[in-house]
């Protein structure tokens, strides 16, 4: 039995989806431990590119399970379109299950996100408006009781729970927000063809998943997100509202720690950001705008430019302490081809004060001042390079740069979108 979390070792976006598809070659069951369809994950097979959002990246290979588990939220419309959007293209989705458990994203989230984020204005944290937010506060209240991902199954008893909650939804649109309120007939309208469709791939997720430990099965346990949007570990409040880091597999899947052989901790090669919130070695020029053009950094969810900077080695070794990191994989290595040096942060200084790590209060965080080493580049392509010993010089500098600012050895590094640009060390 070997257990694998595939976990974001920045603010998201560092291409968990390729590394995740490469390993479910190998792996029985992927299971998505968190999140909900505000994630985007991209997995290139030849010249086809399929973008996920709720499905585990693990689906276009058919022999292996794929799980939605019980710490993610999931959007009955968008589930059903992504897996009608899949089946187009030949991918059957049979090997989809979703956890009983998994809370359901609806309409009221959606509509009290907008006019959450509105109401805050220039103090919005910059939320993808999905409902994730809204959902994960109802899991966490109880009361009334939310929707849950087998209540879809029963027409009955979704109309009493869209009913209950409506209760209290109501007030909170029609007396906070101005808005009209939502009927209990025109929620259960919008949700009811799509949980038909979907309700099928319900199943008991942590009996799934603890058979699968029991059988010997290799497991890989998929995060969504990033070390830095965890709700806890993060830099709140410009954070998600759950756990992408390593141990939130645990509580999004119902394994305990002791079960989890290795964590590969995704890091891109730069520093990326969507959204609100700090981010100390943003380069907001042309070097910024370059990172964006060449590493097409651009949301899979929402289609924002996303905020660059340059590899934050603070950021880097603190996420791999936080995750209990094994080791790396270190993506879009090929993104920085063109440059004859590259600055890397070392370390922060902070009122003439040296950190290694990062600060967990935000206000201190936002007065750090990176400190760089630049690092000779290699200005050649790698894209076609397959094994470790032909990447020039230079660039196996830059990847020990990396795993010495961590602490942490890496093994895999990604030179391209397709799952044939991939090295591995040793």
């Amino acid at each position: 039995m070997t257990c694998t979390v595939v976990v974001g070792g920045q603010w998201g976006d560092e291409g968990k989806g390729k590394i995740t598809d490469i390993l479910a070659e190998g792996a029985d069951l992927v299971v998505r431990y968190q999140g909900g369809s505000n994630a985007g994950h991209t997995v290139v097979v030849g010249d086809e590119e399929f973008k996920l959002h709720l499905i585990p990246s693990g689906i276009l290979h058919h022999d292996c399970t794929c799980l939605m588990g019980g710490g993610t939220v999931v959007d009955p419309l968008v589930l059903r379109d992504e897996i009608t959007g899949l089946q187009a293209r030949g991918v059957s989705c049979d090997n989809l299950r979703v956890s009983y458990t998994a809370h359901v994203v609806m309409p009221y989230h959606k509509r009290i996100e907008e006019q959450a984020e509105q109401a805050r204005g220039r103090a919005g944290i910059g939320t993808t408006l999905r409902g994730i937010g809204p959902a994960y506060t109802d899991k966490a209240q109880r009361m009334p009781r939310p929707v849950r991902f087998r209540d879809l199954t029963d027409p009955d008893r979704l109309r009493e729970l869209i009913a209950g909650q409506l209760e209290h939804k109501n007030v909170i649109i029609e007396h906070q927000y101005g808005q009209p309120p939502l009927s209990s007939d025109e929620v259960f309208a919008q949700v009811w063809p799509a949980a038909q469709e979907v309700g099928n791939y319900a199943t008991d997720g942590y009996r799934l998943v603890q058979d699968s430990l029991r059988a010997g099965k290799r497991i890989v346990f998929e995060g969504a997100q990033g070390t830095f949007l965890d709700l806890d570990c993060g830099t709140y409040p410009f954070v998600t509202s759950s756990h992408p880091v390593a141990g939130g597999a645990c509580l999004g899947t119902g394994i305990g720690p002791t079960a989890i052989n290795e964590v590969i901790m995704i890091c891109k090669a730069y520093t990326t950001r969507v959204g609100a919130g700090v981010l100390p070695t943003e380069d907001e020029g042309d070097a910024g705008q370059l990172l964006r053009d060449c590493g097409n950094e651009y949301g899979t969810t929402t289609g924002r430019p996303r905020r660059c900077g340059w590899l934050d080695g603070v950021v880097v070794r603190t996420a791999a302490m936080l995750n209990g990191a094994t080791s790396i994989a270190v993506t879009k290595l090929d993104v920085l081809d063109a440059l004859a040096t590259i600055p890397v942060c070392v370390g922060y200084e902070i009122d003439g004060v040296m950190l290694d790590t990062m600060p967990s209060w935000p206000e201190e965080l936002e007065k750090v001042k990176p400190i760089y080493e630049e690092i000779p580049g290699w200005q050649q392509p790698l894209g076609d390079m397959r094994e470790w010993e032909q990447l020039p010089p230079q660039a196996q500098a830059y990847v020990e740069k990396i795993a010495e600012l961590a602490g942490v050895p890496v093994k895999i590094v990604s030179l391209g979108q397709s799952r044939e640009q991939t090295v591995f060390i040793g």
